[in-house]
This record gives structure tokens, sequence and C-alpha cells, in this order.
């Protein structure tokens, strides 16, 4: 675990969610392989795909047809890509082991969380409440206010729903875009080595935590709590 100098425990904590929260990749997999099967290519191995988890689309059918947007058949891909995601979604996706236990820890310490994904709102919406996160406080998505990530306007959405000042929230993604965005929403922001991280290293990122699992998350939280109570 990486420590800053002491900060504020904020009032709410938003989370990325692919990577972040849940362990999705095996879904996101599984339905850009069915993209190359259907065209009578091998499966991209899972571990060439799980590191591009976070970027999506663009990730994915860059991992495993070498395209990228503006590319021609890019957007046929990623049209089919998403249709055939959307039909099983919850296959495999799973909350990240000690993730249940550090959202129930969150709200026993009196705060709250909310979700705040790149994801769109055509699987954002009927994803959550099939992994158990139906209880969030808020549920932000890459369609919702016309910017994605690593723009803050996502962000301070989140906050608005939640009725508090950006920094009064913290932000925990496993993607450099996510750091970028809690920085330019004014949020402490935590690069989470639990996820999926990309390629490039989370200690890099400038990030004020780097914490390598979520009950370290909910230790630091917990630790903040404490010495404000004793100040």
């Amino acid at each position: 675990m990486t420590f800053p100098s002491r900060l504020p425990a904020p009032r709410a904590v938003l989370f990325d969610l692919d990577g972040t929260l849940a362990d999705t990749a095996p879904d996101l997999a599984a339905a850009v392989n069915w993209l190359r099967t259907e065209r009578g290519l091998d499966p991209t191995p899972y571990e060439v795909l799980r590191p591009t988890a976070s970027a999506g689309a663009r990730g994915m059918i860059g991992a495993a047809f070498g395209l990228a947007p503006g590319d021609d058949g890019y957007e046929d891909l990623r049209l089919q890509w998403f249709d055939r995601y959307q039909s099983a979604m919850a296959v495999e996706s799973r909350l990240f082991d000690g993730v249940p236990a550090l959202l129930e820890g969150i709200a026993q310490a009196g705060m709250t969380w909310g979700v705040v994904t790149n994801k769109p709102m055509r699987f954002t919406d009927p994803l959550i409440p099939q992994i158990g996160l139906a209880h969030a406080g808020c549920v932000v998505s890459g369609d919702t206010t016309g910017f994605a990530k690593p723009h803050p306007a996502p962000l301070l959405e989140g906050a608005r729903r939640l009725k508090l000042a950006p920094e009064q929230c913290w932000y925990v993604g496993d993607d450099l875009r996510d750091v970028e965005a809690g920085r330019a929403a004014g949020m402490v922001t935590v690069a989470c080595g639990w996820g999926y991280c990309g390629e490039i290293p989370p200690a890099t990122w400038g990030a004020d935590y780097l914490l390598e699992t979520p009950l370290h998350l909910l230790e630091v939280l917990r630790d903040l709590i404490s010495a404000e109570r004793a100040a």
C-alpha cells in the first residue's frame, strides 16, 4: 500500500465498475471471442484480453482484431460486440473478493458510495442489480452526461446526485483515466491494484493512494474516521 500524508475522510466513495468493483472480463472476453469464432478464427487467449477489459469495446476489439476506432470494419464489430455482450453480461461476472465487505463497511461508517463508469447505460442498468450493486447511492454511466472519463463531468454528476461537494468524495478506479478524471473533478483518487490496470503501471498514475485489495481501502477509510473522531 502507498499512503500519502493524512487526508480527511470522505463523505462518499465513488467507484469505477469494470475492474474495480466487478470482475467483468470473462463475459467481455466471451463476447469478443464469439465474434472471432463466427468468422472462423481461433479465440484470442483470455490472458491477452483481460488487461484490456477496462477499455471496453476499444480494448477488446483492439486486442482480438487489431483494429482501432476509425479503422475499416471497427464500427461493425463494435455494434455486434455490443449486441452479443448485452445478451450474456452476467454469466461469469462477479464482485471482486473483498468488495462486499468494503461496501458494507462504508455504509456502517456512515458514508455512502456510488458507481461512475464509462460503460453505456444499456449495459450498466441491467448489470448493476444482477451482480449485487442495486443499493448504490448513485449510478452514472458513460452516456449519462454526454462525456466519458477522463472528463470530470461523470464524477461531478455522481457527487451532485449524492448532494455532496466533489471534494467530499473519493474516486476509485483501475485505469489511468480514472485517476485523471478524479483529479480533474477535485476528488481524492485511489488506484486499485486489484483491477485490470492496463499497460501503464498504476504507481505512475499520480493517485493519492495505491492500494492492492478492497479491504486495504476499507482499512484506510476506518483509520481516517477513527483519527477524526479522536481529534
